[in-house]
């Protein structure tokens, strides 16, 4: 069994994760105030200290700790760590991500004690400190004596109690309210100075001190205080997710696997460590990839023993090394699982000694990515990437550059050196691409290197369905007077935007599973549903077709031919139409004037095919462009 530790976001996000295996685990809180619907999960209530959560954790048979309360809950952190190490427990720590310290505008505390004494040597006056309610009775000496302090608090009755018995003065309370804006509390109040805790992105961290700066405020900030050197850390739901299956493998009925994206930038850090690594440290076993929503996870990764060495190439010669991953799929049926997925990293340099100048390359690495053996070439257009060049998705070959770069700025390289030449390759790639749609796609001699979240997340149908309706049911239990249900994480962004009002849990994601997920939203009576497509989807949709999985359905072209001739387009639309590949070179072949009706028409067929399955409700269908604009 499982126990988390949260009442913060993080929680909120551990909570949506174990969900997704369909198992009991428990999740406890110290207060009631965290509105969290569960469905296998049980709700604990009221702090643990040391004492009770050994015990809990013997009478319940709890195998794996999850701490994923506040950074500075400092009691918590210590009790999780202790108790792991006396019941032999694994413990996690779900850590936030926090921002670099800037201490050019910044003024850092160690403690409470120390900003007192900071605060005072500046002579400040008014204080907004936006440090939490808890703080009020360690700041006492502050307000109590030599400064004005404003403090903003939850607005809920547990707060002003709490405030109400340091006998704070409840003039200088301000309340948290959902989505105002810092600037609009700070420029009401004047303060000369804020005092924050450094609580991370996910705590607001970034956009209180911009909010501060705009205002010429100055900024005090308590640093988080140290966790536990056991913890074993993750920074987000994959890392997490693939932390538990290692640590408790029979809790997710399938594990999740790595993109060929993930293995090259994993493979390109590794070689850059290898090239780098003058002072003979021991290798690592896993390498930190930070994945594009920012978490950062550990992949394993090889080394071949010829490298690093010199080579020479015309009159040049250059240091490379090579490492390489092996691909994890998970229990994804994926046709790259268990090839090695290589990187290639060399730095040229001149044999000519002349005095001509440097290139200079400006203030960052230049990383220059390509395709070696085992990697495809583009050779069609429609794929938004240019023709000829190897097909290693934007995604991914960003994910490379950034991943490199950090590398590189952790091992303090200097920028002269450039560039960085990093070559991915795929032994075997070849081979294997026949088997894929890549010949179709236009893209020959190997596989795409591809991935837009880093993490292959593996369901079978009855699982990911069994997915969608527990977060259907979240979705109507949180009241949301709409739920909106898109394919995946692209247009879910896009679609937040439009909807910015509704809240995270309104947003449910239906994979292919059209239909199935309309039929939930029958069964829960929901009013309003809106349903989002980009136009890969949109196109067989309107078919007729509520799987709209690639193995199941292919687009067809007279059907969209015959779509966008009823939207007047001529002959020449209706030709290009016949000769492209992927369903999104629709956007650039139908003509500027003729999108919003072909848009209209094509909702139009959505509309006839899904409105039958939601009788009692009302269907919004909206189409999403690659862009993110939005035809109703």
């Amino acid at each position: 069994m499982i126990l988390i530790l949260g009442g913060t976001t993080e929680g909120r996000i551990a909570v949506q994760t174990l969900e997704e295996a369909g198992k009991p685990f428990y999740y406890s809180t110290k207060g009631n105030e965290q509105d969290i619907p569960l469905h296998n999960g049980i709700r604990l209530q009221g702090g643990m200290d040391n004492i009770s959560l050994e015990n809990f954790c013997r009478k319940k048979n709890i195998s794996l700790l999850i701490d994923a309360a506040h950074p500075f809950a400092e009691e918590l952190h210590r009790n999780v760590s202790e108790v792991s190490d006396k019941l032999h427990i694994p413990a996690i720590r779900y850590e936030r991500t926090y921002p670099d310290r800037q201490d050019d505008y910044i003024t850092w505390c160690d403690n409470y004690e120390d900003a007192i004494c900071r605060i005072r040597r500046e002579e400040i006056y008014i204080l907004l400190a936006l440090t939490g309610v808890q703080s009020i009775g360690k700041l006492k000496a502050l307000w109590q004596e030599s400064c004005r302090c404003y403090f903003r608090i939850l607005d809920r009755d547990s707060s002003r109690e709490l405030a109400n018995r340091q006998n704070f003065p409840e003039e200088y309370l301000c309340y948290y309210h959902a989505g105002e804006d810092e600037r609009q509390l700070m420029s009401r109040l004047h303060p000369e100075a804020i005092l924050l805790k450094e609580s991370g992105i996910s705590g607001g961290f970034p956009e209180k001190v911009e909010a501060a700066r705009e205002l010429g405020i100055h900024i005090f900030a308590i640093k988080r205080p140290p966790l536990p050197d056991k913890f074993l850390t993750v920074t987000g739901e994959y890392s997490l997710r693939r932390m538990v299956e290692k640590y408790m493998p029979e809790f997710y009925p399938l594990h999740s696997g790595l993109t060929t994206g993930t293995c090259a930038a994993a493979a390109a850090v590794a070689a850059v460590w290898d090239l780098f690594n003058t002072s003979g440290q021991p290798r690592p076993k896993e390498f930190p990839i930070v994945l594009p929503n920012g978490e950062k996870i550990g992949v394993p990764v090889g080394n071949l023993e010829k490298y690093p060495h010199t080579s020479f190439l015309n009159d040049d010669w250059m240091m490379e090394t090579e490492a390489y991953v092996i691909k994890d799929a998970g229990d994804d049926p994926d046709i790259t699982n268990g090839m090695q997925i290589r990187a290639n990293v060399a730095i040229p340099f001149k044999m000519d000694d002349s005095d001509e100048e440097d290139e200079v390359y400006g203030d960052d690495y230049n990383i220059i990515i390509a395709g070696g053996e085992g990697i495809g070439i583009v050779t069609l257009s429609g794929l938004g990437l240019e023709l000829g060049t190897s097909a290693i998705n934007p995604t991914p070959r960003k994910m490379i550059e950034n991943n490199v770069k950090l590398c590189l700025e952790r091992l303090h390289i200097p920028k002269h050196l450039n560039p960085f030449l990093v070559t991915i390759s795929v032994p075997g790639g070849e081979e294997i691409a026949k088997r894929t749609f890549n010949p179709r796609l236009g893209i020959e001699g190997g596989i795409s290197i591809i991935g837009t979240s880093g993490i292959v997340k593996p369901f079978s149908s009855e699982a990911f369905i069994g997915s969608i309706r527990k977060s259907m049911e979240v979705a109507h239990a949180t009241g949301s007077p709409r739920i909106v249900i898109s394919s995946g994480a692209k247009s879910e962004k896009y679609i937040k935007a439009y909807y910015s009002g509704l809240p995270a849990q309104s947003f449910v994601h239906y994979g292919n599973f059209i239909g199935e997920t309309l039929r939930i939203a029958d069964e829960l009576k929901l009013p309003y549903v809106t349903l989002g497509v980009m136009m890969g989807k949109a196109v067989k949709l309107a078919e007729g077709n509520l799987d709209t999985h690639s193995k199941k359905v292919t687009m067809n072209k007279d059907f969209i031919q015959d779509i966008a001739r009823r939207s007047g387009c001529k002959e020449d639309v209706l030709a290009a139409i016949r000769q492209m590949n992927l369903a999104r070179e629709l956007w650039d072949i139908i003509p500027t004037e003729k999108t919003e009706a072909f848009s209209k028409l094509l909702i139009e067929h959505c509309r006839q095919c899904c409105a039958p399955l939601l009788p009692n409700g009302e269907l919004t269908i909206l189409l999403i462009s690659e862009s993110g604009k939005i035809y109703v």
